[in-house]
């Protein structure tokens, strides 16, 4: 069961992205023009997509993909495009709206799109689960834990990332707290990387898995880093 800090962090982020900044979301994951701002963290996040997909393998035919918060479905669609069963979850049913109006006719029956937690055991046992900026609004703790769940209903890989905590990080939330409130993203919760390690290690669902690839990408006001989880 999630902690309480847990659950309700996910009801301001379903808030934000199912209602203020639905809109705002469907432009940036577009190719219509955005601000100076929204343009860096397009670029940051579609080289950080492209880094998640690079850490699957290239044929994923029979295999089941859990999309732990999918959003608008980008990352989904290019797995199905692999041969995966992709399951997509989100907490915004307005994004899942756009996601499934995105999706091409041939890969619609690859991938189901489900609004809900993603953490929920109802969604069963996957091959490779990829958490891409989902997680990084919760408590590093919040966070450890739910990978430990998602990682004991997963068989090949996980892949996630997280919000490292850097001086340059911190001093571009500062200076964006200066901004109109349209160009922000939603609260996150950088940590540093060998906490968060550690909070991993401490976790027993983890004992036969280890860390194995990771890669920090900074773009402007984007910055996330991805850690892989592989069987040891």
């Amino acid at each position: 069961m999630q902690s309480g800090t847990y659950q309700e962090r996910r009801g301001e982020i379903e808030a934000y992205f199912d209602r203020t900044a639905a809109d705002a979301w469907a432009r940036l994951t577009s190719d219509a023009p955005v601000s100076g701002i929204r343009a860096t963290v397009r670029k940051g996040r579609d080289d950080m997509r492209n880094t998640l997909l690079d850490w699957l393998p290239a044929d994923l035919t029979g295999r089941r993909l859990l999309d732990a918060g999918c959003g608008p479905g980008m990352l989904s669609i290019e797995a199905a495009r692999r041969g995966a069963e992709v399951v997509a979850v989100d907490l915004s049913p307005t994004l899942l709206d756009l996601a499934r109006a995105r999706i091409p006719a041939d890969l619609a029956g690859k991938v189901t799109f489900v609004a809900g937690d993603m953490l929920s055991p109802e969604f069963g046992r996957f091959d490779h689960v990829v958490a891409m900026d989902s997680l990084i609004h919760y408590r590093a703790e919040d966070a450890a834990r739910a990978v430990a769940g998602l990682v004991a209903r997963t068989s090949q890989s996980l892949v996630f990332t997280f919000a490292p905590r850097t001086a340059a990080l911190a001093l571009m939330h500062f200076v964006g707290g200066f901004f109109p409130r349209s160009d922000r993203a939603p609260s996150i919760e950088p940590v540093r990387e060998e906490t968060l390690r550690g909070l991993i290690a401490a976790e027993p669902a983890f004992a036969g898995w280890r860390t194995g690839r990771t890669r920090r990408i900074a773009v402007g006001f984007y910055t996330s880093q991805a850690l892989e989880l592989v069987p040891a």
